[in-house]
């Protein structure tokens, strides 16, 4: 499986938030097939994006696109840090 681990902080999580869930068609669209959005806990602005992929040529071609650059911006997004993981192993404790 490949996965995208997103960290960044945002401007505002409510108005971030909804500029996501708005954006779900296009991300699924893209090629994303699952996602968890994580909050710090000691900082509600804060965010973990962690997504499932079809490929991470896919998700890199989406998170660097113009327009997704755009509505990141938009959405007060503030330097996100990307990380693009292939799956080796998973398990149930």
């Amino acid at each position: 499986m490949n996965h995208v681990l997103i960290i960044h902080e945002v401007e505002n999580y409510a108005f971030w938030k909804n500029v996501f869930d708005q954006a779900a068609g296009m991300r699924k669209k893209a090629g994303e097939r699952s996602y968890q959005v994580l909050r710090h806990e000691k900082d509600a602005n804060k965010i973990v994006h962690f997504s499932v992929w079809t490929s991470l040529a896919d998700a890199r071609a989406f998170f660097e696109s113009p327009e997704l650059v755009k509505i990141r911006k938009e959405a007060g997004v503030k330097a996100p840090e990307f990380i693009y993981l292939q799956e080796l192993e998973a398990g149930k404790l």
